[in-house]
C-alpha cells in the first residue's frame, strides 16, 4: 500500500513538473526566510512561490516522510531477519548480500532524511542549506550506528532466542510510552488541531501511529525528530544535549551487555570466529558512529550558529556533573579522617592515663612498703 501511494505521488509530481510554467497560475504566495546570522546580523529574504512549486515542496516533504517509514518499518526488520538467517545457515549468498546492502542503504537514507527533516522543522524560519560535508558526516554516523546495532541484536538472538523478545519489547514500549508519559506529566489538553476532519478517536490513532514510528526508529538509532505531544507541531524544537548524551550512553551499555551475553553463551557455529576481536570491532564501530555525530554537530551542522551551546560545551558540563557525583564530598572525607584518627587518640589517651595512674600509684606502694 505504501509503495502504491508513492507511485501515485510520483505520477502526480511528474505531471506537475512538466506542466509548470505553461499555464498562468491563479495566485502566487510569498514566503519569508531569514539567512544564517553573519557577524551578528540576519537578513530576511522574501521569495515568491507559485502554486506548482508549492505542490512540489509538499510532495517532497511527503517523500521524505515515506522514506523514513519505509526504512524503519520495512528495511530494518528485513535486514535483521536476513542477517539472522545468514548467521544460522553460516552462508551468505550473492543475492542475499545484495539485498542486505540495499536494506542497509535504505535505512541509512531514511535516517539521513530524518536528520534533514528535523533540521528544517526546527529552523523553519531560516533558509537552511546543507553542505556535502554534512551529508557525509550524517551518512557515516548512521552507517556505523545502524550496522553495529543490527549486528549486536542478531548475535544476541542467535544464542539466546527467548531473551531477545524481552529486550525488543522493553526497548520498543519504553520509547512508545515515553512521549505519552511526558504528555501526561505536562497536564496539557488533548491536541485537537492535527486535522479538522478527525475525531478524538482518529486523532488518538494518528498519535499512536506517530509514536509507533518514533519507537521503531529509536530501536535502531537515535531519532533526530523528537516527538512532543503537547506541542502544536508535535515536534520538540529545542536542542536537548542531555537527552542525546543519555541515549548514547545507555545504548552503548546495552550493546556491551548483549555482546557479553553472546560471548558467554556462544555456540559451536561461532567456532571459527575470533569472538574477542568481533566484540572489540563492534564496540569501536559504535564509537566511530558517535564520533561522526560529534563532528557533525560541532562543525558541519547548517544551523550551528543558532545553538545556545555547542556539543563540546554540553559534553564538558556532563563530564563535570559526573565527576561531581563520583567525587566524595569534603564533609564525608573529614568524618572519615576523624573516624580513622579517633581510635588512635583513644589508645593514646588510654596509655597516657595508665602511665599517670601508675605514677600516682608508686608513692602509695612505697609508703605501704615502709610501713
Amino acid at each position: 500500500l505504501l509503495y502504491l501511494l508513492i507511485c501515485c505521488r510520483c505520477v502526480e509530481v511528474f505531471y506537475i513538473y512538466f506542466h509548470a510554467g505553461r499555464v498562468e497560475e491563479p495566485y502566487v504566495s510569498i514566503t519569508k526566510k531569514r539567512q544564517m546570522p553573519k557577524d551578528g546580523y540576519s537578513e530576511e529574504i522574501e521569495k515568491e512561490v507559485g502554486q506548482a512549486e508549492g505542490k512540489l515542496c509538499t510532495h517532497r516533504s511527503a517523500f521524505s516522510r515515506a522514506s523514513v517509514i519505509q526504512a524503519f518499518l520495512g528495511s530494518a526488520p528485513q535486514l535483521t531477519l536476513q542477517l539472522y538467517i545468514c548467521v544460522l545457515q553460516q552462508e551468505i549468498t550473492a543475492a542475499r548480500s545484495i539485498f542486505m546492502v540495499l536494506s542497509l542503504l535504505s535505512i541509512v537514507y531514511g535516517a539521513l532524511r530524518c536528520n534533514i527533516l528535523a533540521i528544517k522543522i526546527k529552523y523553519d524560519d531560516y533558509d537552511v542549506s546543507v553542505k556535502p560535508a554534512a551529508y557525509l558526516c550524517i551518512f557515516m554516523w548512521r552507517s556505523f550506528e545502524i550496522a553495529t546495532r543490527v549486528t549486536v541484536l542478531v548475535l544476541f538472538s542467535s544464542v539466546l532466542q527467548i531473551w531477545i523478545l524481552p529486550v525488543v519489547l522493553v526497548n520498543f514500549f519504553g520509547f512508545f510510552f515515553y512521549p505519552w508519559i511526558l504528555f501526561w506529566q505536562s497536564k496539557s489538553p488533548f491536541p485537537e488541531n492535527i486535522e479538522k476532519a478527525l475525531s478524538r478517536v482518529g486523532t488518538t490513532i494518528v498519535l499512536c501511529l506517530l509514536t509507533f514510528l518514533y519507537a521503531g526508529i529509536n530501536m535502531f538509532c537515535w531519532s533526530a525528530v523528537q516527538v512532543k505531544l503537547n506541542d502544536p507541531d508535535l515536534i520538540n524544537k529545542s536542542q536537548n544535549w542531555y537527552r542525546l548524551t543519555v541515549y548514547y550512553m545507555l545504548r552503548f551499555i546495552e550493546n556491551a551487555f548483549l555482546l557479553l551475553m553472546w560471548y558467554i553463551y556462544k555456540t559451536d557455529i561461532y567456532l571459527y570466529v575470533c569472538a574477542p576481536l568481533l566484540v572489540l570491532q563492534l564496540l569501536i564501530g559504535y564509537c566511530m558512529g558517535v564520533l561522526f555525530m560529534l563532528v557533525f554537530y560541532q562543525f558541519c551542522h547548517p544551523c550551528k550558529k543558532l545553538f545556545s551551546s555547542s556539543i563540546s560545551e554540553a559534553l564538558l558540563s556532563c563530564f563535570k556533573f559526573l565527576c561531581f557525583i563520583c567525587k566524595p564530598h569534603k564533609s564525608t572525607v573529614l568524618t572519615d579522617k576523624a573516624d580513622v584518627k579517633s581510635p588512635e587518640n583513644t589508645d593514646e589517651a588510654w596509655s597516657s592515663s595508665k602511665t599517670i595512674d601508675s605514677q600516682k600509684g608508686n608513692p602509695h606502694q612505697s609508703v605501704s612498703s615502709n610501713a
